[in-house]
């Protein structure tokens, strides 16, 4: 890697980062910015809506760091002042940041927030191609990447400028110094090179998007809010374009008996509720479907070996309680770029720390997860005896 304004590179280049997502774009950011050449590798789109639409304050810094606050501060987002939850009793506690050291957070429009990263990513110099790893390969001082690509896009060697380079046809090979698995929780990339991600459980996230109502309120409730269940508990928050999203939160093997899965019964279940249903006073239809997906804490062990880390989920998923998501992604993103530089600047223990790292950030995770679901003693069920029985 050399100093300077990164060059453009078709077939080989230092760094191949798998995923387009924050971490992804954070580590891509981080990395050419230190004038390394980068080739980001992301379907034209994900799999499946992006969840994670609260952005906590902490992730200021990052943005700061990264370069992009501003532009994410003026691009469309609502301000999040905080959040309430009905958890070990039947009266919300609330949480406010209005008055912490980073101020209000922001509900996101995920999709906007998500471009507005990768944009940035291919301004600084990363050269993105359309597609996904087909099949990778370690040589002796490099890795040989097979994708299956759809055609590239990339940027100009002058950051702040962007270009379009020419479709390249079904797929290609390129040579990489170092990988990068941003991938998220499947955690592609890490599973062929020898590492196995293991979930801590079967925690599932049924979630539906409900468009803005006609006749609803000018100005919704600035604030998440999270509700326990006998059988799990509900998550949601207002969205910027007036929507809202709404999640329910049980176990994979649960979902079947509490009938979550049949939209009419989640859409009943969530107008029984105590506190969430007031947020849902404006509609009265269910959204069109529901999206589900897995949500329990995951780590990769390990997260980090010679030529190659794991970024954001791909390294350590948190259970969506916590909130944190993206601010892991962006912060671990971030930190596997500087154990890659100094890797390559001669510090051959660097990918190994960041391994323990991520390793102790999901054991501390963990601890602190079970502390809060240890809060909520209500009801003796299976969904909340695994949890009283897990002590992290």
């Amino acid at each position: 890697m050399k100093a300077g304004t990164p060059r453009r590179c078709d077939v080989s280049c230092d760094v191949l980062v798998a995923g387009g997502g924050p971490a992804g774009c954070a580590a891509a950011l981080a990395l050419v910015r230190a004038g390394a050449d980068v080739v980001l590798v992301a379907p034209a789109a994900p799999d499946r809506p992006r969840i994670g639409e609260s952005l906590a304050p902490a992730a200021g810094p990052l943005l700061e760091r990264l370069g992009v606050l501003g532009r994410i501060a003026l691009d469309g987002h609502a301000p999040c002042y905080g959040g309430r939850a009905v958890w070990g009793g039947d009266g919300p506690s609330e949480v406010s940041s209005v008055l912490g050291p980073y101020g209000p957070g922001l509900h996101l429009d995920r999709a906007r927030f998500d471009t507005a990263l990768l944009e940035a990513a291919e301004a600084a110099g990363a050269l993105r191609r359309t597609g996904r790893i087909r099949a990778v390969e370690r040589l002796p001082d490099h890795w040989r990447v097979t994708t299956a690509t759809t055609g590239t896009t990339g940027s100009t060697a002058t950051a702040g400028t962007t270009g379009t380079a020419a479709t390249t046809g079904a797929g290609g090979t390129l040579t990489a110094r170092y990988v990068v698995d941003a991938t998220g929780r499947p955690a592609r990339l890490a599973r062929r090179l020898g590492a196995a991600p293991g979930r801590s459980d079967r925690l599932t996230a049924l979630t539906g998007i409900l468009a803005a109502p006609g006749g609803g309120p000018a100005e919704p409730e600035r604030t998440s809010l999270v509700e326990s269940t006998p059988w799990g508990w509900w998550y949601t928050a207002p969205l910027p374009d007036g929507g809202r999203v709404l999640m329910a939160m049980t176990d994979a093997d649960l979902v079947a008996g509490t009938l979550l899965h049949d939209r009419d019964v989640w859409w009943a279940r969530a107008q029984a509720t105590g506190h969430v249903r007031h947020r849902l006073a404006p509609w009265r239809e269910p959204p069109r479907q529901l999206d589900v997906a897995t949500a329990g804490p995951s780590c990769t062990r390990p997260a980090a070996g010679p030529g190659w880390a794991a970024v954001g989920d791909a390294a350590t998923a948190t259970d969506p309680l916590a909130a944190r998501g993206i601010v892991m992604a962006l912060a671990t993103g971030m930190e596997g770029a500087r154990a890659i530089l100094a890797d390559h600047a001669g510090d051959r223990g660097a990918l190994a720390a960041y391994a323990r790292r991520i390793t102790a950030l999901h054991e501390e995770h963990l601890h602190a997860r079970a502390v809060q679901y240890q809060r909520e003693q209500r009801w003796d069920t299976p969904f909340w005896r695994r949890r009283h029985r897990t002590t992290g």
